[in-house]
């Protein structure tokens, strides 16, 4: 799920109600040297990419294909040094170009080997090479840096507080957030419509683990430190980047088709009942390590339904840290919240949710922040599938029982889920009125091409990004169906979308579905 956050004690509505607008940052850092024009037909890339809910998010004028991420992490004093180096392409002729980075002090920037000056606002770095880069041409940009990166604090009600970005745990850092997160331990081209690949090179006292996206390649003990080495080889979004450094236990196999994993589980969570009260309760690590056992099974679950998993790798994180309270689909490798480890049902549920991601938000990105539905409707649907597969539940159950109880004039009809504005981008509507957007296509289309639809989508644009108009059109290309309707009443109006006459007798005579509460998590 984009975010999804835990069940604990807050209302249902709540608890995806996470817009990560990246506030409470910290002061630039000192500028140096002075921010050049153009000249010569060279002119400075564009500060942002164009989303228009994000406009600071991103940059213009070239393209990165790898990031190589030296950092060093002591927990301690909480600070990171790291050294960037940025592997990118010209889009046009360049006389300066900008990077996302909120906070931490620059020490040093090289282009192609040469000194570069640098200027900052409180998000943008602007850095000017000595020479323009030509258009087409590759080049590299080293950043040096250091200082403690922020935490976003997000208060959701009274005394009530999230932690979201680079996070600051007992023993190390869990790095999650949405839609900003990277910016605040690394310089980046920080909006999804630029993926690229990454290196983490990561130090680190030598008593924690380190586990972060794709494959470890390595790791080396010097004195009372340790560098691990991750390679992502597949093309991400920069937001699900992640870096997750404590005491873990690990466990590293491969699944029947061959495919490695990597779980990690923060050893405390084996001592911590789920009920305190309850000498025979469950703890969450146990109901974690059984959720994560079931990943191969979940994965071909999904594989039938969607394509084949698009990624070299799989796992998942859960840390005991009480503030961490959702989870995130980071690419390949998914950190949760152990607060959803509640039951097995639940912790299987979420799992799902975050494996679904892979596909719809991970592999197939956003190419702006309002075609959230693309990532969280389809995610959330593929929950009500498996709760289907599982016994215990239909998808028309599901939906049956948003549709029956949640009156007409409730808020939650008047979310316009297609275009939800960034306050609203991870409102409990745009989660399961977008599932029962799904389903209801589902339904218009029938099975048989609605499978085709999610094929044709999760492999034509794998690597890629997408948005809701080249969703809609594909999906009426391979129906032949006219779909305007349907999606305008589903996605783009706020209000309860009417049924047509079989489906509102399908409604009414369904069985009692799953309770609310269960199902808003």
């Amino acid at each position: 799920m984009g975010i999804r956050r835990a069940r604990v004690a807050v209302a249902a509505a709540v608890l995806v109600a996470m817009t990560l607008l990246g506030t409470a940052l910290a002061p630039a850092g000192a500028s140096t040297g002075l921010a050049g024009g153009g000249g010569g037909g060279f002119r400075p890339g564009a500060p942002g990419v164009g989303d228009a809910y994000f406009p600071n998010y991103g940059n213009g004028g070239y393209d990165v294909r790898h990031y190589l991420l030296k950092v060093a992490y002591d927990p301690p004093t909480d600070r990171l040094t790291g050294v960037a180096t940025i592997s990118a392409t010209a889009t046009q002729n360049l006389s300066r170009f900008n990077l996302d980075f909120v906070g931490l002090t620059v020490r040093s920037i090289k282009v192609n080997g040469r000194a570069a000056s640098w200027s900052r606002t409180d998000h943008e770095l602007m850095v000017t090479p000595r020479h323009g880069l030509p258009k087409g041409h590759r080049f590299t940009t080293v950043v040096r840096y250091d200082g403690v990166p922020i935490t976003q604090q997000l208060v959701l009600g009274p005394g009530f507080t999230i932690e979201a970005g680079f996070i600051h745990t007992d023993d190390g850092a869990i790095v999650a957030g949405q839609p900003e997160v990277a910016a605040s331990w690394f310089p980046v081209n920080d909006h999804p419509i630029d993926k690229a690949s990454y290196t983490f090179v990561v130090t680190a006292p030598a008593r924690l683990q380190v586990v972060a996206n794709g494959r470890l390649l390595g790791r080396t003990r010097h004195g009372a430190k340790r560098t691990w080495v991750w390679n992502a080889p597949e093309p991400m979004a920069s937001y699900l980047a992640t870096v997750n450094i404590g005491q873990f236990d690990t466990h590293r196999y491969r699944t029947d088709d061959g495919l490695w994993m990597y779980d990690a589980l923060d050893p405390d969570l084996f001592d911590e009942a789920v009920d305190p009260g309850d000498p025979a309760s469950a703890t969450f690590g146990g109901i974690a390590q059984g959720s994560f056992a079931r990943q191969d099974e979940i994965l071909n679950f999904l594989e039938r339904r969607f394509s084949r998993y698009p990624f070299s790798t799989g796992g998942g994180i859960v840390d005991d840290y009480d503030n961490l309270q959702f989870a995130l689909e980071t690419q390949t490798r998914p950190v949760y919240s152990k607060f959803f480890f509640t039951t097995p049902a639940n912790g299987d549920s979420v799992v799902v949710h975050e494996l679904a991601h892979q596909w719809f938000g991970d592999s197939v990105a956003l190419a702006e922040w309002k075609h959230i539905w693309l990532n969280e409707g389809f995610a959330q649907y593929a929950e009500w599938m498996w709760s289907e597969e599982e016994g215990l539940g239909t998808a028309q159950e599901q939906f049956d029982a948003l549709y029956n109880g949640i009156p007409a004039d409730d808020p939650f009809w008047q979310v316009v889920i297609g275009d939800p504005g960034p306050e609203l981008l991870f409102d409990i509507a745009v989660y399961f009125r977008g599932a029962m957007a799904v389903h209801t296509l589902r339904q218009e289309v029938g099975d048989r091409d609605f499978f085709r639809i999610l094929h044709a989508w999760t492999t034509r644009r794998a690597g890629g990004n997408g948005t809701i108009p080249q969703f809609i059109r594909l999906a009426e290309q391979i129906s032949g169906e006219q779909l305007d309707d349907l999606f305008q009443a589903w996605l783009f109006t706020g209000s309860k979308p009417a049924l047509e006459a079989a489906a509102a007798a399908r409604a009414s005579a369904s069985p009692p579905a799953p309770s609310m509460e269960l199902m808003r998590r």
